[in-house]
C-alpha cells in the first residue's frame, strides 16, 4: 500500500427513536432557536457521573464522545445515520458535553451528523472540529498531502460552520502540522477567524513539540490531542510536560487503544480489508500474543472494582492528570454508556501506584501506526 493510499485509509477511520428520544427534529440552522427551547437539560445525577474539566480556560465534561467513526467503522461498514444522532443526544443526556470531530472523517459526513444531533441543544455543548488535510473545501475530494494555508484554513471552517449548522467552533485543532507553512501564519488565520466569532478557542494535534511552543506564543493553545492510552504511552515523555508547563489541557484520542482494552480483540480476530489495525504492527499475529498480557491486566482490575476494562482504561487516564479529558469513540449506544460512566471509577493513590507498577512491567511490541503515516506525527513546522 503506498503511502498516499494509506493516508486515505486512515483518514476513512479519521474518518424510529430519534425525535422521541431528543423531544425535537430539527431540519436546518433556521430552527436553532426553537429546538434549543425545546432541549432538555442535562440530569444532575449525569453531571455527577461526568464532573466538569478544564482544557486551558475551556470547561467541558471530564469524559468527551468521539464523532469519527460514525459514517464508516474500523470494520469498513456504513453505520445508520438515525442510530448515530441517537447515540449523540443520548450521551447528551448523560452528561457528556465535548464532541469531536473533523473535516477528514468522511470526509465531511460527520460534522453533518454531529451539526444535526446537537441542534437542540446546541448552545450547551463545546463541539471541536479540525483542519490540516488536503481536502476539497465544496464537494469533500481527497488530494494527496496536507495543507493549512491561511486562505484555505479559513475556507474550510466555513464549511464546516454550514455543515455543523452554528457560528462558531469552539475548539479548531491543526490535525497535523504542515511541513510548507509556519505555525505563526496558521495561528494569525486562527487570530482571524477569532476576530469574526467564528473560532473561540484553537489546538493542535500530534504536533512537534517547538512547534507547540511557536504556536503558543503566538497566540495561546487551548488543548493538545493526540494518541494515549495504556496502550501507547508516547506523550508521558515530553508531550505531558510540556503541556503541564504552558497551561494546556490534553485530549487523548484512541483511549481504549482503538477496542483493545475493551478485550474485543484476541489472539483468533482477525482484521477486514480496509480496517487500519490490519496494518499496525501492534496488533499483528506475531506481538499480539506479549500485547494481549495488557489486557488480561485491565480486566482483572475491572474484576477488582467490580467495572468493565473500558472503564479501568479511561478512568486510569483521567487520574493522569486533571487537564486530561479522553474522547472514546464508538458506534454502540452499550458502548457509549459504559464510557460515559467512566468518571464515576476511582482509584486510590495506593492502587493507582500498584496498577502503575503493572503497566510499567509490560512492554507493549510493534508499533502504533506504519511509518508512512508515523510521519506525520511530530513534525516542526517551518521558521517564518
Amino acid at each position: 500500500m503506498s503511502k498516499n493510499e494509506f493516508d486515505g485509509a486512515r483518514r476513512n477511520f479519521l474518518g424510529n427513536s430519534v425525535a422521541v428520544a431528543s423531544g425535537a427534529a430539527l431540519a436546518g440552522a433556521g430552527l436553532a432557536g426553537s429546538a434549543q427551547a425545546q432541549a432538555r437539560a442535562i440530569p444532575e445525577s449525569a453531571t455527577r457521573a461526568n464532573p466538569r474539566r478544564k482544557l486551558g480556560k475551556l470547561e467541558v465534561s471530564s469524559l468527551g464522545l468521539g464523532v469519527q467513526n460514525m459514517a464508516r467503522t474500523y470494520q469498513t461498514t456504513v453505520p445508520a445515520r438515525p442510530e448515530m444522532i441517537e447515540i449523540i443526544r443520548k450521551a447528551y443526556e448523560n452528561g457528556v458535553t465535548f464532541f469531536d470531530t473533523a473535516e477528514a472523517y468522511g470526509p465531511h459526513e460527520c460534522e453533518r451528523i454531529l451539526g444535526e444531533a446537537i441542534a437542540p441543544f446546541r448552545n450547551r455543548v463545546v463541539i471541536t472540529s479540525k483542519f490540516g488535510w488536503n481536502i476539497d473545501p465544496q464537494t469533500g475530494e481527497r488530494r494527496p498531502g496536507l495543507i493549512s494555508r491561511p486562505d484555505h484554513v479559513k475556507q474550510a471552517v466555513d464549511g464546516m460552520l454550514k455543515r455543523l449548522h452554528t457560528d462558531r467552533i469552539d475548539l479548531l485543532y491543526q490535525h497535523r502540522v504542515d511541513p510548507a507553512v509556519p505555525i505563526e501564519d496558521v495561528a494569525g488565520a486562527v487570530k482571524d477567524l477569532m476576530a469574526q466569532g467564528k473560532v473561540l478557542h484553537w489546538g493542535l494535534s500530534e504536533m512537534g513539540l517547538q512547534t507547540l511552543r511557536r504556536a503558543h506564543a503566538e497566540l495561546p493553545v487551548t488543548a493538545v490531542q493526540s494518541e494515549y492510552s495504556m496502550l501507547w504511552r508516547g506523550p508521558e515523555k515530553e508531550v505531558l510536560p510540556l503541556c503541564q508547563e504552558l497551561g494546556i489541557g490534553f485530549v487523548p484520542w484512541s483511549p481504549l487503544g482503538v477496542g483493545f482494552l475493551t478485550g474485543s480483540i484476541d489472539q483468533q480476530t482477525s482484521f477486514a480489508d480496509g480496517d487500519f489495525r490490519k496494518t499496525e504492527t501492534r496488533f499483528a499475529p506475531e506481538t499480539r500474543a506479549n500485547n494481549l498480557v495488557l489486557v488480561r491486566l485491565v480486566k482483572r482490575w475491572a474484576e477488582r472494582k467490580n467495572t468493565t476494562p473500558a472503564r479501568i482504561a479511561l478512568a486510569w487516564l483521567l487520574a493522569q492528570k486533571p487537564w486530561i479529558v479522553p474522547i472514546p469513540g464508538t458506534t454502540q449506544m452499550a458502548h457509549m454508556l459504559d464510557n460515559a460512566g467512566a468518571a464515576t471509577i476511582a482509584f486510590s493513590a495506593t492502587e493507582l501506584q500498584a496498577l502503575n507498577a503493572e503497566l510499567d512491567a509490560i512492554t507493549i511490541q510493534g508499533e502504533r501506526l506504519p511509518p508512512a503515516v508515523l510521519a506525520f506525527s511530530g513534525v516542526e513546522a517551518p521558521l517564518k
